[in-house]
């Protein structure tokens, strides 16, 4: 839970935002209402500047720096640690977006308290749901996600690969201009992303088979599970909005200590409190599991460092889970 920001919650468990998180979507909206009333609904004319892009996560900022290169100035709304199952934009995000020509976002309700906003945008920004153009053959619905699609399809090299297109599309369409050096720029970082989708594939491949079970935070990482040959266990539901309860910890432990498994992993953008718990409850039952290290789950690392980029944080990620999962394997 991103600090400061409080929430209450309904007997079904649901988030109800209340105080002053209700009144910035409020502000948020009427601001939005009337910068479309006031701005023009023909997009602006960019011959002579870059693009003014927004990109609410790390992954999608990633993925529209590569492509855009130096004729897109990308601004990313949520930082190293952020939740975007939890994240509510400031007023001073509301300007950005409102200023912007494009809104890049992951879609799949992945922002689920933006949605509203994001409904409101003038009609001069040009808005793009990156994970909305995955054939949705390909993605997951889990029976606890009330029907909607797990939006957290970066863990999935090769799906997210997809999206890649989507943005080029998008870049090619508001600036045709410049449409050989998007198309040049998204045939490079493709390029990369296969190379790291074969990089994870054969750091997978070093784990025996029966020690590939992930246990984290919140379930994100269904799509690495299926692609790589992992069994994945979250401990809180798809959304971190619903917070686990006692029995949930029990239930987990319980597991992890029947099947010893060696290590489970926090996240960078939810607190560790529970998982710590849940090692203090396999401790109990007599198993001794380790936390194997934080993972990048719904937000890069600092800005700067080589888990600031997408194909940094995969890197991170998988190299931490071989060297946890492998650990007492070795011993």
């Amino acid at each position: 839970m991103i600090a400061g920001r409080a929430r209450s919650h309904t007997q079904d468990g649901n988030v109800v935002i209340c105080g002053r998180l209700a009144a910035i979507i409020l502000v948020a909206v009427m601001l939005l209402n009337g910068c479309a009333r006031a701005s023009p609904e023909a997009p602006a004319d960019l011959s002579n500047r870059p693009i003014r892009a927004v990109a609410t996560t790390g992954m999608v900022a990633d993925i529209v720096t590569s492509v855009g290169g130096p004729r897109v100035q990308v601004t990313t709304l949520m930082g190293p640690g952020v939740d975007p199952h939890l994240f509510v934009p400031s007023e001073g995000d509301v300007t950005r977006l409102s200023s912007a020509d494009m809104l890049f976002h992951n879609g799949l309700h992945l922002e689920a308290r933006m949605g509203d906003m994001m409904k409101k945008m003038p009609g001069k920004v040009t808005s793009v749901a990156v994970a909305e153009a995955i054939d949705q053959s390909r993605l997951l619905s889990p029976e606890a996600f009330q029907g909607a699609h797990d939006p957290h399809v970066w863990f999935d090299v090769s799906l997210w690969m997809t999206t890649v297109d989507r943005v080029r599309d998008a870049l090619v369409e508001r600036d045709p201009p410049h449409a050989d050096a998007y198309r040049a720029n998204a045939d490079v970082y493709r390029a990369q992303l296969t190379e790291l989708d074969a990089y994870v594939r054969r750091q997978a491949g070093s784990i025996p088979a029966s020690r590939r079970v992930l246990v984290t935070a919140h379930d994100a990482f269904g799509y690495f599970g299926r692609a790589y040959g992992f069994e994945v266990k979250g401990l809180q539901g798809i959304s971190t909005a619903t917070e686990a309860g006692a029995a949930d910890v029990q239930e987990l432990a319980a597991m992890i200590a029947e099947r010893q498994i060696p290590a489970i992993f926090v996240e960078s953008s939810v607190p560790a409190r529970a998982i710590e718990a849940v090692q203090e409850a396999v401790k109990a039952r007599g198993w001794q599991v380790a936390i194997g290290g934080e993972l990048f789950s719904d937000a890069l690392g600092a800005q700067g460092t080589a888990e600031g980029t997408y194909i940094g944080m995969v890197r991170h990620n998988i190299d931490t889970i071989t060297k946890a999962l492998n650990a007492r394997a070795a011993s």
